[in-house]
């Protein structure tokens, strides 16, 4: 009886090879440029808080996974960033209304012309949002 010991090692070398394919499916951006997904909106953030903020002065409370990137696009701890006005590029999450990433922009970044708007869209409606019926 002959064993197919190399199985698992085949299957561990496709899985780890996943990820370098999506990659390479990317198209490069130019060096020093950064990508910014078409869904991402510009804004006027103020972190206020570890849990909520003000963007474009609208409360908004942040995603449990939010992540802000600095010019340099490395990671930065919200905590950090406390009452400092900044100037993003930031995508809502859809189902819950929280800021999910947000990106602090270069003085050459925020000079780039950004599709969408500057106002902050949620899904949270209070009984004086909700249209009037007349009888």
């Amino acid at each position: 009886m002959q064993r197919c010991t190399y199985l698992p090692a085949m299957a561990l070398a496709a899985m780890l090879a996943l990820p370098l394919a999506a990659q390479a499916q990317q198209a490069p951006t130019p060096a020093g440029q950064r990508y910014f997904p078409e869904a991402a909106l510009r804004g006027q953030l103020t972190i206020t808080n570890s849990a909520e903020a003000r963007l474009n002065n609208q409360a908004v409370r942040l995603a449990p996974g939010l992540r802000i990137f600095n010019p340099q696009n490395a990671l930065v701890f919200a905590h950090s960033l406390i009452n400092q006005p900044l100037r993003v590029n930031y995508v809502i999450e859809a189902s819950t209304g929280m800021l999910l990433t947000a990106w602090i922009l270069s003085e050459d970044e925020a000079r780039q012309p950004r599709k969408g708007s500057d106002t902050v869209q949620t899904n949270i409606r209070t009984e004086s949002d909700t249209p009037k019926t007349t009888r």
